[in-house]
């Protein structure tokens, strides 16, 4: 049994690292010793179906045979970064996750190659980890938590953070489609929180990232040809005076809505171009943001208080305050203001997130993506 783990590692060392070299780094004690920390740690991670490596890697070591040592710490070390890259259990869950993890990852043979060569086991794990501190409480919690559904939840949303990038910005627009918010961040630091409407579950919100350049005061609606379809063509042309009362002109092939208290998309928008056509906005019906599940748009993301968000993002521009803001608004001119720095909007699905008080609240799987969740045993076997 123990030489067919020796193969399995050797092997997968082999497939991963370049054609050139498939010998196994030199391990020391020490190091190896330290892996099997990791490897033992990996199991709050909810990384179960790697971490059960660490007792026959200690046994390898009790063993005192070095070429076998060398074989089996590579071959666990790249099982466990990969696991810590892209998660473990749950990449069925992945299906339409839009948003690119780390994309310049590199080879895991060379990258433990390195690490093993510089003496430096704990940097090679802790930077493939996540940083956020979402992350941290969650993993927190799947560490202590005993009912099986739960942890499959938990489960589910660290693997989910692990498909997050991890240089996410020094400043970055986070938006939860389940807890129906959105939320600035500055480094590990949250600096603002908005209710949001989000897709409803014919029409769902799309997992994607995008870059917010600017903010649009009094926008246009280019109404999508979909949205058109369903009743805005056929009032236009049937009923123009009503139409024309509520901002809708047709412009050649297409539709749009002036600005105006009935423009769909209120009197703010970002600008954050992306092929999903989806966006952060304001809204005329507010009312919405009285109820607790809020999925009633096209798949755009409604902002509660649009404003005060326009105001949190231009906040690092001179003299763009909260009345500087309303007083734009109120000149009913459509004019977009460039944010100092551009950052990134990262538009994504977790249905368990820390509550702020040392717990966890459970949110509500709109989209039923949590469908299939599995959450690793203590003997590796990825089980619901």
């Amino acid at each position: 049994m123990k030489h067919a783990f020796f193969l399995a590692c050797l092997c997968l060392f082999a497939s991963a690292a370049p054609a050139a070299d498939v010998t196994p780094p030199h391990w020391t004690r020490s190091q190896a010793k330290q892996l099997v920390i990791w490897l033992k740690a990996a199991a709050d991670d909810g990384l179960g179906s790697v971490s059960p490596m660490a007792k026959t890697l200690q046994t390898t070591l009790d063993d005192g045979k070095p070429e076998r040592l060398d074989s089996a710490a590579t071959g666990a070390a790249i099982q466990l970064l990969e696991a810590y890259r892209h998660g473990c259990c749950n990449a069925s869950l992945r299906t339409g996750w839009h948003i690119a993890g780390n994309s310049l990852w590199g080879d895991p043979a060379a990258a433990v190659r390195d690490a093993v060569a510089a003496n430096r086991i704990d940097a090679l794990f802790a930077g493939a980890r996540p940083s956020h501190p979402f992350y941290d409480d969650l993993r927190t919690a799947y560490g202590r938590e005993t009912d099986p559904a739960l942890r499959a939840t938990l489960a589910a949303n660290l693997d989910r953070w692990r498909w997050m990038p991890r240089a996410l910005g020094s400043r970055y627009l986070l938006v939860n489609a389940a807890a129906f918010e959105a939320t600035l961040w500055e480094g590990r630091q949250m600096v603002g929180r908005w209710k949001v409407v989000v897709g409803k579950t014919k029409s769902p919100t799309p997992i994607f990232s995008a870059t917010v350049t600017g903010v649009i005061f009094n926008p246009w609606w280019n109404i999508p040809s979909d949205i058109a379809a369903e009743s805005i063509a056929a009032l236009v042309r049937d009923h123009p005076a009503a139409a024309a009362a509520k901002g809708y002109v047709r412009e050649g092939s297409r539709y749009r809505q002036r600005p105006g208290p009935a423009n769909a998309l209120g009197r703010m928008k970002l600008v954050m171009p992306n092929g999903f056509n989806v966006y952060l906005h304001d809204t005329p019906s507010r009312g919405l943001f009285a109820q607790d599940i809020r999925t009633y748009s096209h798949g755009c993301v409604r902002v509660g208080d649009a404003l005060g968000l326009a105001t949190a993002l231009l906040s690092g521009q001179s003299g763009w305050d909260r009345g500087r803001v309303e007083a734009a608004v109120a000149t009913g001119r459509t004019q977009t203001i460039a944010l100092p720095t551009a950052i990134p909007v990262y538009v994504a699905y977790f249905t368990a997130e820390p509550d702020g008080n040392g717990g966890v609240r459970y949110l509500p799987d709109v989209y039923h993506r949590d469908t299939g969740a599995k959450a690793p045993t203590d003997d590796g076997l990825c089980t619901r």
